[in-house]
């Protein structure tokens, strides 16, 4: 891929030279760390569920998991996010990566559910890893090369995906903490790549003033964040955003619990290693889709066709899912969403970026990490609520409900860009 530079301007603050890598590409780099955070993180989503229920978790505890993590993550990321225009994406970067560290470790040691709801809100009070990375990218992109660059996060996704799931699938055999003591070790080495492969210094906007990774808000700043909804495009992706959110993070949240209770494979049902195969499909899938054809897509269709693309594909693989509860149709379901998933955070990502102005972008970028952390608190509940009362149909069927929404809104958003551009 071909590097993406910033624009020629002023810059005092000196760049970290030798390690920090003159010459690399900073996007080669970023994928790298990413890469492995995102294998980390995946070694544990198959069996997080069931390896709370071995601690006699309820459905709806277990998935609530998932929602302790995203309330911590929505107080503290408007803050790392704010600290790291201050002191570099570098210097925060490691911070949250530290506490992914920690939080690993404790969940590994766990000897109680408690043990277990404290390893993940410590590691969600961290997690920044995803809102940095994309601001780190902002920082040194132009806005027409932005859906493309945030592709490549997707690959590190749609990589980690396949290949940490896989892994887990291999490693439960022996034991339950053996993926989450490899996650230790690789959230350990992403520490590593950061330190060595990252460039350091501060974002552009410290030199310049009005550089793309642009100014943060508190999370007690929300009325600051309305004028951006009232914006006739912006406004239509950030909500397309939340809705994309709610029905993916509906959906990761109670797969494992849902599969355990639905599918069976040699006459037995599913244990946490088809979970992580099943996973790991999807992210070979994701792996093909944004290794280079997602960037050919965007430039014959933009990026508002393919959004409404890609939640049409969600509504339809989800539907499939729920009408057909065998190990075939779980196959078609995962290829169908594969593509939505696939093309929705990038597109959606990009397209919020581009309607945004330099100097907004690091509220943008917050205010969509924080978007995702609002749907990752609410989504968890309603899908262990399901799960808790055996309404398996209707699980499966509310992230595809969610989804019809945001092609509805995909639509409105075409119709207002076309009057838009026509005005």
């Amino acid at each position: 891929m071909t590097e993406a530079r910033t624009p020629p301007a002023p810059d005092p603050t000196p760049r970290a030279r030798g390690a920090g890598g003159v010459g690399r590409s900073p996007l080669l780099a970023i994928f790298l760390v990413v890469l492995v955070d995102v294998f980390g993180m995946t070694l544990v989503i198959p069996l997080l569920g069931p390896y709370a229920e071995r601690y006699h978790a309820s459905p709806l505890q277990a998935t609530l998991l998932v929602s302790v993590y995203a309330a911590c993550m929505l107080v503290s990321g408007p803050i790392l996010g704010a600290l790291s225009d201050r002191y570099g994406r570098k210097r925060l970067l490691l911070v949250s990566q530290l506490g992914t560290l920690i939080g690993f470790v404790m969940l590994a040691r766990a000897q109680s559910l408690a043990m277990i709801f404290v390893a993940r809100a410590i590691d969600g009070a961290t997690a920044g890893n995803l809102s940095l990375a994309q601001a780190y990218v902002s920082d040194r992109t132009k806005p027409e090369d932005r859906t493309s660059a945030f592709a490549l996060i997707g690959i590190a996704f749609g990589v980690g995906f396949f290949i940490g799931p896989w892994i887990t699938g291999l490693l439960v055999r022996s034991s339950f903490t053996a993926p989450i003591w490899l996650a230790a070790g690789l959230s350990l080495t992403s520490i590593v790549c950061t330190l060595l492969l990252l460039e350091g210094g501060l974002p552009p906007q410290r030199a310049t003033g009005d550089g793309p990774g642009g100014r943060r808000l508190s999370l007690l700043s929300w009325g600051s964040y309305a004028p951006f909804f009232r914006r006739p495009i912006l406004g239509g992706v950030l909500l397309e955003h939340l809705v994309y959110s709610f029905a993916f993070t509906s959906f990761t949240s109670g797969f494992a619990l849902f599969a355990e209770r639905t599918y069976r494979h040699n006459g037995q049902l599913f244990t946490p290693r088809e979970v992580g195969y099943a996973f790991a499909y999807a992210g070979f899938l994701g792996i093909v889709l944004q290794g280079g054809m997602l960037k050919r897509l965007t430039k014959r269709y933009g990026e508002g066709r393919l959004i409404r693309a890609g939640f049409l594909s969600n509504a339809l693989g989800y539907a499939v899912m729920a009408l057909v509860p065998t190990t075939w149709g779980l196959a078609l379901a995962t290829t169908i969403t594969a593509f939505g998933n696939g093309t929705l955070r990038p597109s959606l990502s990009g397209l919020a970026s581009q309607h945004a102005e330099p100097h907004e972008q690091g509220v943008v970028l917050g205010l969509v990490q924080s978007l995702s952390s609002v749907a990752a608190i609410a989504a968890p509940f309603a899908s262990g609520l399901l799960l808790e009362h055996r309404q398996l149909i209707v699980w499966a069927a509310l992230p595809g409900a969610i989804a019809l929404v945001g092609v509805a809104l995909g639509r409105r958003g075409s119709a207002l860009t076309i009057r838009d551009s026509s005005g």
